[in-house]
């Protein structure tokens, strides 16, 4: 064999043993869009509007007794929002963590906007912490490459929520999660898994553009007393008496059976039941 030859299958060798570099580079600052859902992404679903999702009966008594004055309250006004709903509206930075002895992708890591959270999405393989170990807003995220698509999986969570009018996520939640580049383009899909609140997976995107040249800026955040109240007063509504869930029915003609959610609203066969129950 030649000293070229050699050489040849050494360098062949040495590369097979190498783990895979990663399919994709999603780095950069991705500016949001407002193609999709425009009430999640900046004013708010309207109360009583729960189509689309398949939430359970638990989650739709959690979101009748909800009050939009919650948000009000000091110990709420700097909320974070969860790695599973931060990305649903303003800008995200990605950038890559590499080991700077093997070259390897360590993690992937995003700064969004908002509340200026970040997350660490592990690349390097290890396993997900114990059940009994501590839950985030962020959670505990690892990721793999399946083709160009970066896949994660999110466990760990602190409960959050799914829409901002009641609609709650447990904190016993798996979330998956692709992130798929187009060029320019960023497409963002995530996958929740709840056991406690949804009877099926619940499935939102979101999509994004490469700012070249863009940067975040930063978003201090501090509470304040915007109404007076009794010290251990928590806007709510018991059940039964939320009087504003039929506000979005009478607007839009839209029937309660409808506007109350569950799995078959998420599907198009549906919209022949809604004409039924209109005509009743």
């Amino acid at each position: 064999m030649g000293f070229k030859h050699r050489i040849g299958v050494v360098i062949i060798l040495a590369a097979a043993a190498l783990p895979m570099f990663a399919q994709t580079n999603m780095s950069g600052v991705w500016g949001m869009t407002l193609f999709e859902d425009f009430p999640d992404r900046l004013p708010g679903p309207e109360l009583g509007d729960y189509g689309g999702i398949p939430l359970n009966a638990a989650a739709r008594m959690r979101a009748y007794t909800w009050d939009a004055s919650l948000i009000t309250l000091p110990e709420y006004q700097c909320r974070v929002h969860p790695s599973d709903y931060a990305s649903s509206f303003a800008d995200i930075r990605i950038w890559e963590e590499i080991d700077p002895a093997t070259q390897q992708l360590v993690a992937i890591h995003t700064h969004h906007f908002a509340w200026e959270t970040e997350r660490t999405i592990w690349m390097d393989g290890r396993p997900h912490p114990p059940e009994y170990a501590l839950h985030t807003a962020m959670g505990f995220s690892t990721g793999k490459w399946d083709g160009d698509k970066l896949v994660v999986t999110t466990t760990h969570l602190k409960e959050g929520w799914i829409r901002r009018n009641g609609v709650t996520r447990s904190d016993r939640a798996v979330v998956t999660e692709y992130f798929i580049r187009h060029d320019n383009g960023l497409t963002w899909a995530a996958l929740i898994h709840d056991p406690v609140y949804l009877t099926e997976t619940f499935i939102r995107s979101r999509d994004y553009i490469l700012q070249l040249g863009g940067a975040i800026p930063p978003y201090p955040c501090e509470s304040v007393v915007e109404i007076v109240r009794a010290p251990g007063t928590i806007p709510h509504h018991l059940p039964g008496t939320n009087t504003f869930l039929k506000e979005y029915q009478d607007a839009h003609h839209i029937p309660e059976e409808a506007a109350m959610g569950g799995a078959a609203t998420m599907y198009p066969e549906y919209r022949s039941r809604v004409l039924n129950l209109a005509k009743k």
